[in-house]
């Protein structure tokens, strides 16, 4: 059960709570689809030690820009092209989506 919810009541308790935040802050399940799609779309080109990412689309972030600025070539941060997909992604067994997270 790795990545799942075992207790089916955490589960609808979660689910309760994103529906709740989602409403608050007026996002929509077509609205979350769509970035997720983006994201899909438009994977990271750049990645520092703190997590920040950039697509390579729009202005250059803040973090990139300084290290620049800093004399750090952006290179640097360049993600490598990623590995082919694990097996268990291809069997449905991992949401691909999640594969950077596990491997």
């Amino acid at each position: 059960m790795k990545g799942k919810i075992a207790d089916g009541e955490a589960r609808e308790r979660l689910i309760i709570w994103l529906r709740r935040r989602m409403d608050e802050f007026g996002i929509t399940l077509e609205a979350l689809a769509q970035s997720i799609q983006h994201d899909i779309d438009h994977p990271p080109l750049y990645r520092d030690a703190r997590g920040n990412e950039w697509n390579g689309v729009g202005d250059m972030p803040d973090w990139l820009r300084a290290a620049r600025n800093a004399g750090v070539n952006p290179d640097f941060f360049r993600i490598e092209a990623r590995p082919a997909p694990h097996p268990a992604a291809q069997t449905g067994e991992i949401d691909p989506r999640q594969l950077d997270l596990f491997f």
